[in-house]
């Protein structure tokens, strides 16, 4: 891309156009029609007059989001710089747009891309968009939490010597629960055979900015990484940065995020990107040594209650978990006969307390420098409070996140595919036309293309029973589920 002025770490140029914007009072004779909120007064009440005053359309002095030449392109400079790569790019469709671009730019239809199984469906959505084929590497499995772990760098040598044709590996970093692969060693396997090295780093934006945390994508030499911004960054709520490092035809990959991306660029998604990097540039050390502060106390102080387990870095093993976010506050619930959607049902409906996401027997809750010490010990009390109450036998619960596929046909090829509706618990032996997952955290329990069993039924009827959020199939009941036929 064409080298431009380079402006320091503490300048924001689209924040600063804005504002630049905004102090010259322009008469609006353009969309959005609410014209700085005074066409629709509740949702100004609702939003503020200055988040409806900058919700403004592309114009000259802004720049354009598809074909940025000003101050979009300063600002994605200055990330590129911040994060360590030689390009990046800002995304209002969400990570799901970062992650679908980076694997659209680097396979095609009919080719191969090595990944994890435990991938967001945002990944396989991508290869039924553009027909490229799956090569799964199964997770290694913790039995004692049954979660999904990271990638041996031997199975990814396996996959590799069993598919030299392949084009690119995909590498969690880290998993919904804080787990890493050893990164560094797989990003050079798949370049020594002549890969791209991808990483979907939707959970590790910190990982770029803060000390003794795990290696980032960019610093393990990847060729693309995909950052969820808004997660850990401080950005708002659907924005996200695509990561390219110096190997990579950025141009090109401008043009694969246009087949997809919105020609109506949000310009509060997209100054908050800008101001969110400034912020991380300047205070990210301060930022996530105070996240990992809070986080490290509350796992400590979960583990005294005795029954949960707020597993950490004691588990890494250097193969599959390589490494451990410590910034992620990940609970074992099932010691105490209760699945992970059932205590953060508890927490919210009885404690009022929100935390990212409960699985069959594990829950999530995102720490950051915004929380204050008076919350993490209202969750903690919380914590001791719901064993006392509501701890019983946990014979008889579900032990496993993870279920090994069996891949009978491209996602593609399923999901175009002559289908027909058949009840989800009637359905065992067929081929799946369609995905059907929790969400959060939004990985395949099935995905299209995949062989329907009946240990995959019982865990669907397990998830369901237990409350779990099930989401991806035509019946938006979840009692049928269209089949390949």
């Amino acid at each position: 891309m064409e080298k431009i002025t380079k402006l320091p770490q503490d300048s924001a140029p689209v924040l600063e156009a804005m504002r630049e914007h905004l102090h010259n009072r322009v008469v609006p004779f353009d969309v959005p029609g609410h014209k700085g909120g005074r066409g629709n007064r509740e949702l100004t009440d609702f939003l503020g007059l200055s988040c409806l005053r900058a919700d403004v359309n592309s114009m000259k002095p802004l720049d354009n989001l598809c074909h940025p030449v000003s101050v979009i392109k300063q600002a994605q400079a200055l990330a590129a710089e911040a994060f360590g790569a030689e390009n990046a790019f800002f995304i209002v469709n969400g990570t799901t747009g970062s992650v679908q671009a980076m694997i659209m730019a680097s396979v095609k239809s009919g080719e191969k891309i090595i990944m994890p199984r435990n991938v967001h469906r945002s990944a396989i959505n991508a290869l039924v968009v553009n027909g490229a084929i799956p090569v799964y590497v199964d997770p290694g499995t913790n039995k004692k939490l049954g979660i999904p772990l990271g990638m041996s760098v031997s199975a990814v040598e396996k996959a590799i010597r069993e598919n030299p044709d392949a084009k690119a590996v995909l590498i969690n970093n880290p998993t919904y629960y804080g787990v890493c692969s050893d990164i560094k060693s797989i990003v050079e396997l798949a370049h020594k055979n002549g890969m791209l090295a991808l990483v979907d780093e939707a959970h590790g934006t910190h990982f770029y900015f803060g000390d003794d945390l795990p290696m980032s994508g960019m610093a393990a030499g990847a060729d693309m990484a995909a950052v969820s911004m808004h997660k850990t960054g401080g950005s708002l709520t659907q924005s996200s940065i695509l990561l390219c490092g110096k190997n990579i035809n950025s141009d090109y990959v401008r043009q694969v995020i246009n087949l997809t991306q919105t020609t109506s660029g949000s310009y509060l998604l997209i100054s908050s990107l800008d101001i969110a990097r400034k912020n991380l540039s300047l205070n990210g050390r301060e930022i996530f040594a105070r996240t990992v502060k809070y986080a490290e106390y509350a796992r400590n102080e979960i583990n005294k209650v005795g029954g949960f387990y707020a597993f950490g870095s004691e588990l890494c093993d250097g193969d599959s978990f390589f490494d451990f976010d410590k910034t992620k506050l990940s609970v074992h619930t099932r010691d105490v006969g209760l699945a992970g959607i059932e205590v953060y049902d508890i927490l919210r409906d009885d404690y009022g307390i929100q935390i990212e996401f409960g699985d069959i027997g594990n829950i999530l809750a995102i720490i950051s420098a915004g929380d204050r010490a008076l919350e993490i010990e209202r969750l903690i009390s919380s914590m001791y409070e719901i064993k006392r109450l509501y701890s019983r036998d946990k014979s008889g619960m579900f032990d496993h996140e993870y279920i090994d596929p069996e891949v009978i046909m491209p996602p593609q090829n399923a999901f175009y595919g002559n289908k027909k509706s058949v009840p989800i618990n009637e359905s065992s032996g067929m081929i799946c036309g369609e995905f059907v997952m929790c969400y959060p955290p939004g990985i395949p329990i099935l995905a299209p293309g995949e062989k329907i069993t009946r240990e995959i039924i019982s865990y669907i009827n397990y998830a369901k029973e237990k409350g779990c959020f099930m989401t991806g199939t035509q019946d938006i009941k979840m009692e049928n589920i269209n089949v390949v036929v």
